[in-house]
């Protein structure tokens, strides 16, 4: 009896301390293109809420799609986390287009709020354009992976295909009558209500979802992700690459400067970490090379402006073609490329216009320099005297006599002698 007395006491102790457990889900949102930052960023995160015992996690979601790569490697870390994922497109107006939609495919559960999008996630091909037969094959293959996905989560798996194949688009009304989500919640309180004594199949077993008075903990990127996500974005790219070209042009033209060469040489670097998650045409690159070739050339060669309009046309076409995408956020926008093409090509006008400027003075040392020169008789000139130049007594001669104290200039430099004539 009493050995049965205190079994009961340990029992309630341990319910007592297993419901005075905090319950914490991990929020996180994700409202830009899907990039291999965000990939590690969201791995962090599952790897951090696995590590601390959360209940959930939370991804609120608004994107236009990403790289398939990084969209891949997010969905294996959701298959693979021990903690159950919710994928949640959010707020009324947002979208899960392309890889975000598949994101939402894989996630435990899927929900939209009203006014919200999934599909559209027919591959769009990078970089240089495929031939038919690749890119039925790029076509057949994304088909396959995500019907995998939505056999695997128990949703629509035509409907799934014609995402890919057709690229359709669904409501979240019409997702959720197609049994492509699980629910609509108008706000993340109203989801985690609907969430709350929710049974889930996780690999092969039943998990009962116990939200209620769970306190959510949001994950922010670190400075070095955020500036990273940052500088993915093609205008962000397009602007360090125009930076560290002239930056390196800046140390070449003047050795020994050193910080133009260092902020050229880093810009250089963070553009190329973003041209892998962005379309570059290198045709692009070579025209904007050309063009700064073009504007050098304008100080060395006076064409008379020739020069610099190629170098304008390259440039404006260059900076177009760069990053050749359908999809808009992969495209450099025309506001920075006028930017950008105007700032560039008023500097290289200035520079050539200071250019012309100097070799437009006239000498103002050696001989040539004292050309023109005026100055004072030191003595009488006849023919020969002293005269005082540019601070220093010179011997003098003149075809005219000249007295002392008069005005003179100089006509001609004769070894240590000046020629001198009398200013009327």
């Amino acid at each position: 009896m009493r050995f049965t007395l205190v079994c009961a006491i340990c029992l309630l102790l341990c319910a007592a301390f297993l419901q005075a457990e905090p319950v914490r889900i991990r929020t996180v949102g994700i409202h830009d293109p899907i990039t291999p930052v965000t990939a590690r960023f969201l791995h962090r995160v599952m790897e951090d809420a696995a590590r601390q015992g959360n209940r959930l996690v939370l991804m609120e979601l608004d994107t236009p799609g990403g790289l398939d790569s990084a969209m891949r490697e997010i969905v294996k870390d959701i298959f693979a986390s021990p903690v159950p994922v919710v994928v949640y497109v959010s707020p009324s107006g947002a979208r899960a287009a392309s890889a975000g939609a598949i994101i939402c495919l894989a996630a435990d559960i899927c929900a939209m709020a009203p006014g919200t999008n999934i599909g559209a996630a027919h591959p769009v091909s990078i970089g240089e354009k495929t031939d038919k037969t690749m890119e039925t094959k790029v076509v057949n293959d994304a088909e396959a992976y995500v019907e995998g996905i939505a056999r695997k989560r128990g949703r629509d798996e035509t409907l799934a295909r014609n995402m890919v194949r057709d690229s359709i688009s669904l409501s979240a009304d019409k997702a959720l009558a197609g049994k492509v989500i699980d629910r609509i919640a108008a706000d993340r309180a109203d989801l985690l209500r609907q969430l709350e004594g929710r049974p889930i199949s996780r690999d092969g077993r039943e998990l009962i979802l116990r939200l209620a008075g769970a306190e959510t903990i949001p994950a922010e990127m670190g400075a070095g992700e955020r500036i990273l996500n940052a500088i993915s974005n093609p205008d962000v790219a397009y602007v360090l690459m125009m930076l560290g070209m002239l930056g390196l042009f800046f140390e070449l033209s003047n050795p020994g400067v050193i910080l133009p060469g260092v902020i050229g040489g880093i810009s250089l670097i963070l553009a190329f970490f973003a041209f892998q998650t962005l379309p570059v045409n290198y045709a692009g690159v070579l025209l904007i090379l050309l063009a700064l070739i073009l504007f050098i050339a304008e100080i060395k060669i006076v064409s008379h402006g020739i020069l610099t309009l190629g170098g304008v046309i390259a440039m404006v076409l260059g900076s177009l073609m760069l990053f050749e995408s359908p999809e808009p956020y992969l495209r450099v926008s025309w506001s920075v490329v006028l930017v950008t093409v105007l700032v560039t090509v008023l500097f290289f006008a200035v520079v050539v216009a200071k250019t012309l400027a100097v070799h437009r003075l006239r000498p103002t040392t050696g001989q040539e320099g004292l050309t023109g020169q005026e100055g004072w008789a030191e003595s009488e000139i006849a023919p020969e005297g002293r005269v005082f130049v540019s601070g220093e007594y010179w011997n003098a001669r003149s075809d005219e006599p000249i007295r002392a104290g008069t005005r003179v200039t100089v006509e001609a430099v004769e070894g240590m002698r000046l020629k001198v004539k009398r200013i009327l």
